[in-house]
């Protein structure tokens, strides 16, 4: 990025902080209305930073590596049928793949910000799955915080030289575990446990979650590696483009 685009980030940064910090004067997809207006406003600001970095790395993709937009589209559209397909888990709530691994360890976790408020803005109009007073909360458990996860794990692996397909499947499957983690805190901040308070209902919302997020989250893991095997066949040129693959192995 630019110093101008950075400094863009820093400030919204900073702002989200402030705002999220500050009490409000005088006083996998969660449902439409399910979360307090402060919470969802707060959730929803605290994502900016996120969007305008994804905006400009989405720019700097489409300028210097065009070859790679049908790939970008792509993981766009595979984290909406995936994140699409959903079991009723916590009540106002439900489990589901995410989808955006593969897509934080092929461009970074930056784009599936951008992607993933794309992704959950057309499943809350059209499917009504999630909602649009939630977007912010969804946003930042499914495509901000989950893909960072993601590929960070990636990276850790890549440096300690694990197998690239056992990264991969670490990678996609951690970071669907940490969405609903984070999920599982913001529901537990909107709805603390009478006794316990915030810790005793985040663990019974986790506890929960588990039942149905683990094996989706090992399903997720296996899925991305099977897709990044077929990439890896028929999308060489793409993948060595945006460096995933150096040149021996291209």
């Amino acid at each position: 990025m630019t110093k101008s685009q950075k400094r863009v980030v820093s400030l919204l940064a900073v702002f989200s902080i402030f705002y999220c910090l500050t009490p409000p004067a005088g006083a996998m997809h969660i449902m439409e209305g399910y979360l307090p207006f402060v919470h969802s406003i707060a959730w929803g600001v605290l994502c900016l930073p996120f969007l305008a970095a994804g905006l400009f790395s989405i720019k700097k993709t489409v300028s210097e590596k065009r070859k790679t937009l049908l790939l970008l589209a792509m993981v766009g559209a595979y984290a909406f049928v995936l994140s699409a397909l959903k079991i009723p888990s916590v009540t106002g709530s439900s489990s589901h793949p995410t989808g955006t691994g593969l897509g934080a360890i092929l461009f970074g976790p930056s784009p599936m910000a951008v992607l993933g408020i794309i992704v959950l803005l057309f499943q809350a109009i059209l499917l009504a799955h999630g909602g649009l007073t939630t977007l912010g909360a969804n946003t930042f458990s499914m495509a901000i915080a989950g893909p960072f996860v993601t590929y960070g794990v990636y990276r850790l692996c890549k440096a300690l030289k694990v197998n690239r397909l056992v990264a991969i499947f670490l990678a996609a499957a951690l970071g669907d575990l940490f969405t609903y983690c984070v999920t599982s805190f913001q529901l537990a901040l909107a709805y603390p446990s009478e006794v316990g308070g915030i810790s005793a209902s985040l663990a019974k919302f986790m506890s929960v979650f588990a039942v149905t997020q683990i094996p989706l989250a090992i399903i997720e893991g296996l899925l991305t590696v099977a897709v990044v095997i077929g990439l890896e066949s028929w999308a060489k040129p793409e993948l060595t483009q945006l460096g995933y693959l150096k040149g021996a192995e291209a």
